[in-house]
């Protein structure tokens, strides 16, 4: 990304599925796909706005990549996931389409497990209104866009309830 030096922290959407271990016991690099970080244009739409704030932007901008997500993965638990990761400036471009928000950035080269710091995911609650966000229900989307995502460190994956 232009202005960015070494690290970059991006948020991925993903499901449930992408946390399940490999039957060697690690897991599968994601692979290539639309992210979201603080960018130059998320600066500018949001001005008076710190990096805490920007990044929950970008956060809740994957959150409802996950949303979106979900609804083409039918055998995925119906919680939203997003992954936070720590990936060379390098290794993302700006998505540059008017009809993208101002968050979007695209992984080319995929991210390994090594690079993600944490993830965040709806609590079991939430799964009634995912379901319904999912069946195209206005009012549902609306209270997961209020819902705030739970925060697991990485190495605390595998205690998150499905």
């Amino acid at each position: 990304m232009s202005g960015q030096t070494g690290a970059v922290r991006i948020y991925l959407p993903a499901t449930l599925l992408d946390l399940a271990p490999t039957p060697t016991g690690g897991r599968l690099a994601l692979g290539p796909r639309r992210a979201h970080a603080v960018t130059p244009a998320l600066r500018a739409l949001f001005p008076d706005d710190e990096d805490e704030g920007l990044e929950y932007a970008a956060q809740l901008a994957a959150a409802d990549d996950s949303l979106d997500l979900l609804g083409r993965t039918p055998s995925a638990p119906r919680l939203r996931l997003v992954l936070a990761a720590d990936v060379a400036d390098s290794a993302v471009s700006i998505v540059v389409d008017d009809d993208a928000v101002p968050s979007a950035v695209d992984v080319a080269g995929g991210v390994p497990w090594d690079a993600i710091v944490c993830g965040h995911v709806d609590e079991p609650a939430a799964e009634p209104e995912v379901v319904a966000a999912l069946a195209g229900e206005d009012d549902a989307v609306e209270h997961l866009d209020e819902r705030d995502l739970l925060w697991y460190d990485a190495s605390e994956f595998s205690a998150i309830p499905r």
